[in-house]
């Protein structure tokens, strides 16, 4: 900085003010872009697992999705195949469907027919038995399963917890 001017002098210091400027609106950007906290609360939703009657279907509300949450009797469950007791989330002894519940075909909202009939989308036809695995087409997969953890006998949705994780791996949920 030997050669030091008034012009460089205020070269330099402009271009501080400027880096300063340029770091802040970045800041103020992010700040933007981010969720509200008011949404990011809204991602999780507890539900109360010992509430719930057998064969009888609730619909919860969880990011403005339907879902399903059906818990299943002792006949359901020991008529499982190997395939439906994969989709199975049980807590405290008792095994349950919880799903997204919108057709996997184009986002039609099922009926639940009860435990002969499973669920009807009216939309195209496509069926699905009470563990929410397609039984007639058009329909691609079953029905999608939320992320979800348990803690003792409820379950958070929107957090992932281990029994979501496998589910994933090994592609029983996208």
């Amino acid at each position: 900085m030997h050669n030091s001017s008034r012009r460089g002098f205020m070269g330099k210091a402009f271009g501080a003010v400027a880096g300063v400027g340029a770091v802040g609106s970045l800041v103020a950007m992010k700040k933007t872009w981010d969720p509200l906290p008011s949404v990011k609360a809204a991602g999780f939703t507890t539900l109360d697992m010992s509430i719930y009657k057998e064969n009888q279907l609730v619909t919860e509300k969880w990011r403005g999705k339907p879902i399903f949450v059906l818990k299943k009797t002792a006949a359901m469950v020991a008529s499982q195949t190997d395939e439906q007791k994969e989709r199975d989330i049980v807590v405290d002894g008792s095994h349950f469907m919880l799903a997204i519940g919108l057709c996997t075909h184009l986002g039609c909202i099922p009926a639940y027919k009860g435990e002969a009939e499973g669920f009807l989308c009216a939309c195209h036809g496509g069926k699905f038995d009470w563990a929410g695995v397609v039984t007639q087409v058009p329909p691609p997969r079953g029905f999608d399963i939320p992320p979800f953890k348990i803690d003792g006998n409820k379950v958070i949705l929107g957090e992932v917890g281990p029994e979501y994780k496998q589910m994933k791996e090994t592609g029983i949920t996208l």
